[in-house]
C-alpha cells in the first residue's frame, strides 16, 4: 500500500484498488454479492440524507466516502464477475450527463430552470424510449 494515490495519480483508484484487496482477500468481504450489501447501501444512503439535513459539512463527507465505498464494492463484485468495472460506471455517468444537458455539453439553449428541465426530461424521455425499443 502506498498510502499515496493509485496507479494513474487519482485517490479514487486508490480506493478502487483496496476494495479489490479487500474482496480478495477478507473472507467476509469476499462472500459479499449486490443482493446481500443492498442494506447497507439503502443504510448509507439514509446516513447520507441525515448529514444534509444536520447541515454538518464533516458529517455529509463522511456519509459521501460511506455511500462511495457501496459504489465502488459493487464495481469490484461486477467487475470480478466480467460484468462492467468501475471505469464503466464512470464513463456511463459522464455520457449520460452529456446527453442531459445538451446546453452545457452540445448546442442547444437553455437559461431558465424550465428550459433546463425541458430538456433534461426530454433527454430521459429519449433514454427511456431506446431502452424500450432496444432488443438486448
Amino acid at each position: 500500500m502506498t498510502g499515496g494515490a493509485g496507479a494513474d495519480g487519482s485517490a479514487l483508484e486508490e480506493f478502487a484498488d483496496q476494495m479489490r484487496l479487500l474482496h480478495r482477500e477478507c473472507a467476509w468481504k469476499r462472500e459479499q454479492t449486490h443482493t446481500s450489501l443492498i442494506p447497507f447501501v439503502r443504510e448509507e444512503a439514509e446516513e447520507v440524507v441525515e448529514a444534509i439535513e444536520s447541515g454538518d459539512p464533516a458529517a455529509l463527507c463522511d456519509e459521501l466516502g460511506d455511500l462511495l465505498l457501496q459504489v465502488v464494492i459493487h464495481a469490484v463484485i461486477a467487475e470480478e464477475a466480467g460484468d462492467f468495472t468501475l471505469e464503466d460506471v464512470a464513463r456511463g455517468v459522464i455520457a449520460k450527463m452529456e446527453r442531459r444537458n445538451p446546453h452545457v455539453f452540445g448546442d442547444a439553449v437553455a437559461t431558465t430552470v424550465d428550459e433546463v428541465m425541458a430538456l433534461y426530461n426530454a433527454a430521459k424521455a429519449a433514454e427511456r424510449a431506446e431502452r424500450t425499443n432496444d432488443p438486448d
